[in-house]
């Protein structure tokens, strides 16, 4: 092989390496979602109007476990998981519940993540019933906020905001009850970023190699 034809190999291999990354950047970006379908929106596509990231979690105010007001300021700049329980439920609450516990104990010294624990009957699951839960499930993260408040503005949030029940989140009647499995993911700039089974370990995993690809991302 002559020095020029060497030179020109060199070249090829550098480009075809770029494009490699440039296909693996891709693949290992998380997608943003701004509408109840969870049609998957990647910043790498071709910009067009319908691919602007314009969805964000709403502003908020919620009373935790402790009495604590927690609002979307609480949750400025970080990363957080989003769930939607009852104190009462006795099948499918304390799966997610056990699972949520799990993405705690990973991220227990990470004051960047945070969890959300929205009840879906704060008229029963007031202060201290969220309080004897949290001792009855041993959740003592500070970062781990299980909230009560006014059912309308929980159901709005949960339904307009967090697509909890995906593509019916904008036309089901917010008295009617509220019923998810899933955790949804949002990122420091509280778009959604990701959306799980709660009762699948599976997608746990997933949600838990989701949330350090978040904390690599560059915003």
């Amino acid at each position: 092989m002559t020095f020029f034809s060497l030179e020109k190999h060199k070249v090829l291999v550098l480009i075809l390496s770029l494009a490699m990354l440039g296909c693996a950047d891709q693949s290992d970006q998380l997608p943003y979602y701004n509408t109840p379908d969870f049609t998957p929106i990647f910043l790498s596509d071709e910009p067009s109007e319908e691919q602007q990231i314009a969805h964000q979690i709403a502003p908020f105010s919620f009373t935790n476990q402790a009495g604590k007001t927690i609002t979307e300021q609480s949750v400025a700049g970080k990363i957080h998981v989003a769930n939607f329980i009852f104190t009462s439920c006795g099948v499918v609450c304390p799966i997610m519940t056990n699972h949520m516990q799990q993405v705690s104990q990973l991220f227990a010294q990470d004051d960047n993540v945070v969890l959300l624990s929205y009840s879906v009957t704060p008229w029963i699951d007031n202060v201290s019933r969220l309080q004897e839960y949290a001792q009855q499930e041993n959740i003592n993260d500070p970062n781990w906020h299980l909230l009560t408040g006014k059912k309308g503005s929980i159901y709005q949030l949960a339904r307009q905001s967090y697509f909890a029940e995906e593509d019916i989140g904008y036309t089901k009647d917010s008295t009617e009850f509220l019923h998810t499995e899933h955790f949804i993911l949002v990122d420091q700039s509280r778009r959604i970023r990701g959306i799980y089974n709660g009762t699948l370990a599976l997608e746990i995993q997933q949600l838990v190699e989701d949330i350090q690809s978040l904390k690599a991302e560059k915003l």
